[in-house]
């Protein structure tokens, strides 16, 4: 079975090798994925949806009364949400390094509990420093979970399956932004009472914050090491080198370029949206539900522009159309003054986004070998979009004035844009280097792909990438 879904991450090709007698037992394999998206995705779903919830719920109780009760500026505001993106940033790369020595099966269950319990500690913070002090430590702990939540995946699916389960757990972020909403205007509702010695904003990080230890807890039990140790299936059923080699990559470094770009207008979105609602002129209630719809739209995309990917082999297409999509959504309500048409916008600027960013993930991993190379990689990149978020967290939270928030909509215009354009470079550069490695191919080589050596991984001239 270990042969049906394990990569070889060493050698030259990252392709899932198959059993001459699985490959062509096609009940055998669907069962297989079937058992894997039921039991694993849906785990590790759980794990980014409790993430960006504990992340980005800042959003939402900033405006029922956080920034008023512990008397907050708009640039302390900003600071907060920076100090959580510094550590967070550090910790990306040398925890996807330690990942497969430590285990994922500790070490990410380990990093989701010790987060809920810094997540649960922001409810009853009662001042600035003590705000900071928590949003530290809640980005250093939850660092290395989303890189490491893709390299856990690679370890199961082969890449053309790897789109669609990325973006299914990657889509709980949109889910988490709808949720998040709807839970926060409940607990508020229920907490905001006489008789209560704490405001409702600090129940919606207590109660958040709580269910996130339990899940953490749970997940030791949850979450298989491996496809070799997981008791889902019967029996039937390398260096630093590659470290400093992920940096100068061309495809890595455009990328990471696009990961910035994106990470600029995810969280941007993600942390401002209850804000920007708030603006058209709902009360701050009311914002909560409103902020809904918008992220439900955005689910039902990505998971869509997943389908497509994965079913089509087409990465470089849809990061071009989403971007197409949500610089739509900016370019409207940027230039409408309408607030039906600036909410509506919300819809396209959110779907593109959102709908974008698993398929990033997913085109860096899947062309991207061996595993040490693939760690780096995606560590850069994600680091690159949390550079991002701290450059969002400033953009709307205090150089681009409410309500309107002009500048900042330019440049989230200008950007997803650019988004599109380094898509289509980045296409034309792997279709490229695709014909030139079928050339060496079709004249055998030297020595073929035995004369090649070991461990190239995605410069061998039989690695084709992904476009």
């Amino acid at each position: 079975m270990s042969d049906l879904v394990k990569e070889d991450i060493s050698g030259p090709s990252t392709a899932h090798c198959f059993s001459s007698s699985a490959i062509h037992d096609s009940t055998l394999e669907k069962r297989v994925w079937r058992k894997l998206d039921l039991y694993v995705l849906p785990v590790v779903a759980m794990f980014y949806f409790l993430s960006f919830l504990d992340r980005t719920n800042i959003g939402n109780v900033r405006v029922a009364g956080l920034q008023r009760d512990l008397e907050m500026t708009d640039k302390q505001y900003s600071m907060a949400l920076t100090v959580t993106y510094i550590p967070y940033i550090a910790a990306e790369l040398p925890s996807n390094l330690l990942l497969r020595t430590v285990g994922p099966n500790f070490m990410l269950p380990t990093m989701l509990t010790l987060w809920g319990v810094v997540a649960t500690l922001q409810g009853l913070v009662r001042s600035y420093s003590g705000l900071l002090t928590a949003r530290f430590f809640l980005g250093l702990l939850e660092g290395g979970i989303y890189p490491g939540l893709i390299l856990y995946l690679s370890l199961f699916y082969p890449r053309h399956k790897m789109t669609t389960r990325i973006s299914a757990f990657f889509s709980s972020a949109s889910l988490s932004g709808a949720f998040s909403g709807v839970l926060a205007f409940v607990i508020i509702k229920i907490k905001e009472s006489p008789t209560q010695t704490r405001p409702g904003w600090a129940w919606v990080f207590i109660i958040e914050g709580l269910f996130t230890v339990l899940f953490g807890l749970v997940s030791f039990i949850l979450l298989p090491r491996s496809p070799k140790t997981t008791r889902l299936f019967t029996p039937k059923e390398r260096d630093w080198g590659e470290v400093r080699r992920a940096f100068v990559l061309p495809h890595v470094i455009m990328l990471a370029i696009i990961f910035f770009f994106s990470g600029v207008a995810f969280f941007g979105l993600a942390f401002f949206v209850p804000s920007i609602i708030v603006g058209l002129g709902y009360t701050a209630s009311a914002a909560q539900l409103m902020s809904v719809p918008p992220f439900v739209a955005a689910f039902v995309v990505a998971l869509s522009f997943a389908f497509v990917s994965d079913r089509y082999k087409c990465r470089g297409l849809v990061i071009i159309t989403t971007s197409v999509i949500g610089a739509t959504g900016f370019a409207l309500f940027l230039g409408s003054e309408s607030y039906v048409v600036q909410y509506a916008s919300l819809f396209l600027s959110i779907s593109g986004v959102y709908a974008m960013a698993p398929v990033l993930g997913t085109w860096l991993s899947n062309n991207t070998a061996p595993h040490t190379r693939r760690a780096t990689a995606l560590a850069f990149g994600l680091s690159c979009s949390n550079m991002g978020g701290i450059f969002a967290t400033w953009l709307l939270g205090s150089l681009s004035p409410a309500p309107r928030y002009h500048s900042a909509t330019i440049v989230l215009l200008v950007l997803t844009l650019g988004m599109g354009v380094l898509g289509a470079v980045n296409l034309a550069y792997l279709k490229r280097e695709n014909r030139r490695k079928a050339e060496v191919r079709r004249h055998g080589g030297e020595g073929g792909k035995e004369g090649e050596g070991s461990g190239l991984g995605d410069q061998s001239a039989w690695f084709v990438y992904m476009l």
